[in-house]
């Protein structure tokens, strides 16, 4: 499932090569309260932290721990009761839902557990949707989907419906999809979360790839297993930030799916 990529990441320096000092996200204070008649649901209580860039974190937590809540602020889905979220160097949670919405389709890609594909749609043009929000020729359009689609190891499939790939597959695609626009940032919630084993692991040396080549990955996981994928650990009880952890020796997918029994497709 090796992939070539795409001219759009093969500029991007390695992981490793990264400006350290660079900082993509940056989050002060931030807090969300839900209220809910009378009562108010304090999902997240003053977290602070930086992301820089080429890092790949994982996000963990049990369900209520506020790690949901702090992805779809990260997403530009949600924006904090109070604090600041500035995205590389621009303070967005003041923002309005119109320029979130701009930042979302030009900087940010997302993966989610349900691939939410167009039944009808071939996997190129379903990966081709996230361009008709950005002003990009259909002759672009085409290309930058092929690309993605090859990225991901499904150059050969991309007339296929969502009906006639398998999960892993459909996952691929909805990976090629959130990379059509060039995102500085991958955010992934639960992206493993309704495939098996092996899946999960092929789908974990995609992210691992593209990390390699210097996108930034976010990962929001329950599972210990898949964030071992990751380079950092980040773990959320009751709205505030319990453990942020680097991983020394991260798992390598493309090693674990060497000892894992092989299945068709």
């Amino acid at each position: 499932m090796s992939a070539q990529p795409t001219n759009s990441l093969q500029a991007a320096e390695p992981a490793e090569e990264v400006k350290r000092e660079e900082v993509v996200i940056q989050v002060q204070e931030l807090h969300k309260t839900y209220d809910l008649g009378e009562t108010q649901v304090h999902a997240l209580r003053g977290v602070t932290l930086e992301i820089r860039r080429g890092e790949f974190v994982a996000i963990m937590g049990a369900s209520g721990s506020g790690k949901s809540t702090f992805m779809n602020i990260l997403g530009c889905l949600d924006k904090p009761s109070s604090g600041r979220y500035l995205l590389e160097g621009t303070d967005v949670s003041s923002l309005e839902k119109k320029q979130l919405a701009g930042i979302r389709n030009r900087k940010i890609g997302f993966v989610f557990q349900g691939f939410n594909l167009l039944a009808r749609t071939t996997a190129l043009e379903n990966t081709e949707l996230p361009t008709l929000y950005s002003r990009v020729d259909k002759i672009e359009r085409r290309r930058r989907a092929v690309e993605a689609l090859k990225m991901v190891g499904l150059g050969d499939r991309t007339g296929h419906f969502p009906s006639q790939l398998s999960g892993g597959q459909q996952q691929r695609v909805a990976i090629a999809r959130a990379l059509v626009n060039r995102p500085s940032i991958l955010l992934a919630d639960e992206p493993t979360g309704n495939l098996d084993s092996r899946t999960s692991v092929e789908v974990m040396e995609i992210f691992q790839s593209l990390n390699d080549k210097g996108l930034t990955i976010i990962l929001v996981t329950h599972e210990h297993d898949i964030s071992q994928f990751a380079k950092r650990s980040i773990v959320f009880r009751d709205g505030k930030i319990k453990r942020d952890e680097i991983i020394p020796n991260p798992a390598r997918a493309a090693e674990v799916l060497k000892t894992m029994p092989s299945v068709e497709e």
